[in-house]
């Protein structure tokens, strides 16, 4: 991988791997039944330095870079994807947010709260009548005097129930010419009347990952709370969200190798008619099909990764990559099931819950159609 991993990175993996180990793994269907990861997860996950570690030290962080996330999301990979997205959310998601556009007063509130796992962040785009299309957002802030005052609901939020602060996209014009410039964000806290949480959405995957609906009905937050610019949350939003589908890139073809993983492992054990299940030619193509896109996805991810790292402009090639590697972890898992046989349709054995988590891939932080047609206006097509 064009990536390089220090002595550094290798130690911080060690720490994280044991953690998981002994903290998630033993848990992690319990949670899925339950649909819920305990609070003190997070906690002792900032307590290790686990969250937050890009963020200035003055803010409570390590002043490292994403390709600590990178290490993060490896190991997630192998233990709890529910975690793993949760931890996503607030970490390489949210938090960013408030510290590239927070205001000093902003940034020493919050940030070293999310670091240790006291503050939990959620961000709030989706709403009932609009997923992809933000410009279409109909929650509104009217500013009176030295408050916004926001009405509006928002859908499918993740860490929407635990979540401490909210970043809420709002209409702070809706009159605006083009809409999207009358876009901006504001923070709104936990226990803010008129702020409420409404019931946690049931998913058919990650279900110990909180998903939930917010209502804002005349809920009133000081200016103060506005994060950056009034008018260009829109602007906000598309320079971080290609973190946010880089993040589902590397979440999906880390998964895919996973799911690759396990499947090869049950084929050369599982027997048909006298021989394992691996030995027969279809299968054993197959699955060397896959090791093989895999293989190639990953190096390209990586190399985006790299970019990042260096400040270009991935638009473009994360676009590429989301839509890719979210269809082919969605690939991976079905033959996957298929070759688990009726032991695959169980939710007893993993695969039946990759499946299950895997689905959303394609649809989260911009769906694979959306990709596409950002692909296609930078080829000039559309």
């Amino acid at each position: 991988m064009p990536l390089k991993f220090t002595e550094e990175h290798e130690l911080f993996r060690a720490s994280l791997r044991k953690f998981l180990a002994n903290e998630v793994t033993p848990h992690m269907y319990e949670w899925k039944e339950k649909h819920d990861i305990p609070r003190e997860i997070w906690k002792k996950l900032g307590d290790q330095g686990f969250i937050g570690y890009w963020v200035d030290p003055k803010y409570g962080g390590s002043g490292l870079d994403f390709s600590y996330s990178v290490v993060l999301h490896e190991e997630y990979s192998k233990t709890s994807r529910d975690l793993g997205l949760g931890m996503s959310v607030h970490n390489d998601i949210a938090m960013p947010y408030l510290a590239r556009k927070g205001t000093e007063a902003q940034k020493l509130k919050y940030l070293p709260a999310a670091c240790k796992g006291d503050c939990i962040v959620a961000i709030a785009m989706t709403e009932p009548g609009a997923g992809s299309d933000l410009a279409a957002i109909r929650t509104t802030a009217v500013r009176k005097g030295d408050e916004y005052v926001i009405n509006g609901q928002k859908t499918f939020i993740s860490n929407g129930i635990k979540c401490n602060l909210v970043i809420v996209a709002v209409k702070t014009d809706p009159k605006a010419k083009p809409p999207h410039t009358g876009i901006s964000l504001i923070l709104v806290e936990d226990g803010t009347p008129g702020f409420t949480k409404g019931r946690r959405l049931e998913k058919m995957g990650v279900t110990a990952a909180d998903t939930a609906e917010l209502s804002f009905e005349d809920c009133r937050v000081p200016v103060s709370n506005l994060l950056g610019e009034e008018g260009k949350g829109f602007y906000i939003l598309m320079e971080n969200l290609q973190q946010e589908r880089l993040v589902a890139c590397l979440g999906s073809i880390l998964m895919a190798e996973t799911i690759l993983n396990l499947t090869i492992d049950y084929a050369k054990t599982r027997e048909a008619f006298g021989r394992p299940i691996s030995k027969f030619q279809a299968n054993a193509f197959r699955l060397v099909e896959f090791a093989t896109e895999i293989e190639m996805a990953k190096t390209f991810t990586y190399k985006i990764v790299d970019d990042h790292l260096d400040g270009k402009d991935i638009t473009k090639e994360v676009s590429m990559a989301k839509w890719y590697n979210t269809e082919l972890v969605n690939r991976v898992a079905y033959y996957g099931v298929q070759l688990h046989g009726g032991y695959g349709y169980m939710m007893e054995y993993p695969i039946a819950h990759y499946y299950c988590d895997m689905r959303v891939q394609t649809i989260t932080a911009g769906s694979t159609e959306i990709m596409k047609q950002i692909i296609a206006r930078m080829m000039g097509l559309m």
